[in-house]
Parts: C-alpha cells; structure tokens; sequence
C-alpha cells in the first residue's frame, strides 16, 4: 500500500488569492495527494471556491478556531502518513515540490520534517536546488511533516496568543525524539505575505507571549530562570526598535496570566537538544 500524503490549506477571507494556493497543490506531480481546506470562518465569498475545486475535500467552519487547531485536526486523524502545510497566500513554484519532498523521507526515516525553500516579496530570487541539509525548523507556510513522528511527539500545543512559536516547539520535541529537520534549498514555495487579516501589533504581541510560553515549557529548570530573563531583555530592546513597547508589555502581561496552565504542559527538552536547535538556527 503507497504511502499517503495530504496538502492541507488554512483560509480565512482571502478569496482572491486561495485559488492560486489550491490550483498549485492539485498540480504537483510525481505522487498522488488529497488535498483538503478548511475554510475557518470566512465572511467573504471563500465558501463559493468549493464549486470550483469539486476535487478537493471542503470544510466550512462557522466560527474560527485558528489554524494550529486546523492542522492538528488534519495531523491526528490518522488517514494519512504524510502532512504537507500550505498557507492560503503560498503556492508551488515547479509542480514538483511534494514528491521531492516524500521521497527525500522515504529515503531517510531519520527525518521527520522537511522544510521548503520560501521565497517571498522581501526574499524573491530563486536559488538552483542543491543537497538537502540539516535546519534547526521550518516555516509553517511550507513544510512536509512525517505524521508517525508527530504523533510520537504531540501535535501543536496550545497557546494563549494564537500565533507564533509553535514550529520551533514542534520542531524542538522532534529533535528530542531523536529525528532530524531537514532543508531543500532550491525547492520553492512562494509565500506572498499578503496584508490581508494581518495586524501586526497584535501579532507581535502573540508572538512575544508565545516564545516566552515555548520558553517555559522547553528549558530545563536549572537554566529557566536566566533563558527568561533573557529571552524578556531581548525582546523589550528589539521592540523598542520598533516602536512596539507596549505590544511586548501586553505579550508579557498575557504570558503571565497563561504560566499555571502552561506549567502543566512543562516537559522540558534535554540541553543538547537546546543546543543543537541554537547551532542550526545559528547557522
């Protein structure tokens, strides 16, 4: 029995741009994909794309839950063996992404994730693909999961600002497991960073609360206590460059009221791992 692979796009009000996302992940060739989208609460016209992609498997919610609670549903299901994440403003470049991709994993079950090359407005230049190497993550608008390895390790874990962080969590329990994250430089997906339902006060907020949430969970109880200091130094000085003070106070203060909830998810990784994650991410 061939191994399966999913392509699942999140949306949420970008009926102009989904197509491009859909029509790419229906033409990849070289393997056999599903390809499912969860429309998580539109009040666009999103929900009419559905005629047009009879091929594709539609869910319309409502309400938004957000879209790790998306993609964890896609990833626990358990129909499937591989998790291929795409956003609603990326798309394929080549046609061929996905199966380069799988058959770098069944090559090398060491690997439990593969990382696409996004490119983007402020990054928008191709590069010729090369070998495959070693990354410290990858970047939720592009990446390939091996779903034995995440149900091993656990699926997104919750976190009270909604966004942020939450693949250098995935990506730092995987390397605890054992496995590897691997990068395809050349192999692209283009990430078009559209504007759309983007407010970046607020995600700057959610992204300073959940590092510091990640922080918590991650570090070993002997180096916690300086990684947060840390951590909080770093971001009040970044923020400051950018005139985004209070933002990083509010992710704080928001951090603060999530720490008895997140110290009963705490399971730290071992520093080696830290470690590791740090060389990678440095290089």
């Amino acid at each position: 029995m061939s191994a399966s692979i999913l392509v699942g796009i999140v949306t949420r009000n970008r009926a102009d741009i989904l197509s491009k996302a859909v029509s790419s992940a229906l033409s990849q060739r070289g393997c056999q994909v599903r390809v499912s989208v969860i429309d998580d609460g539109s009040t666009d016209n999103t929900s009419e794309l559905a005629k047009t992609f009879p091929a594709v498997e539609w869910t319309r919610r409502v309400a938004s839950q957000g879209y790790m609670a998306a993609r964890n549903h896609w990833m626990s299901s358990g129909r499937q063996d591989y998790f291929v994440s795409l956003d609603d403003d990326a798309w394929f470049l080549q046609g061929d992404e996905v199966s380069v991709a799988f058959n770098y994993l069944e090559r090398n079950p060491e690997v439990a994730a593969v990382a696409f090359d996004i490119l983007s407005p402020d990054r928008p230049n191709p590069a010729a693909r090369e070998n495959p190497h070693p990354a410290a993550m990858f970047i939720g608008c592009g990446h390939m999961l091996r779903l034995a390895a995440v149900r091993m390790v656990g699926t997104y874990e919750a976190a009270p600002g909604g966004w942020g962080s939450e693949e250098k969590d995935l990506c730092l329990r995987l390397m605890d497991a054992g496995y590897q994250i691997v990068r395809l430089p050349g192999v692209h997906v283009w990430h078009d960073k559209t504007n759309l339902a983007r407010e970046y006060p607020a995600q700057y907020r959610s992204s300073i609360c959940n590092d510091l949430t990640m922080t918590f969970r991650r570090t070993p109880s002997w180096l916690l206590p300086p990684a947060l200091f840390l951590k909080l130094c770093q971001h009040l000085m970044s923020a400051r460059k950018r005139g985004l003070t209070r933002s990083c106070w509010h992710g704080l203060m928001l951090f603060v009221r999530f720490m008895p909830q997140a110290w009963g998810s705490r399971h730290p990784v071992r520093f080696a791992t830290l470690w590791a994650f740090r060389r990678l991410a440095r290089a």
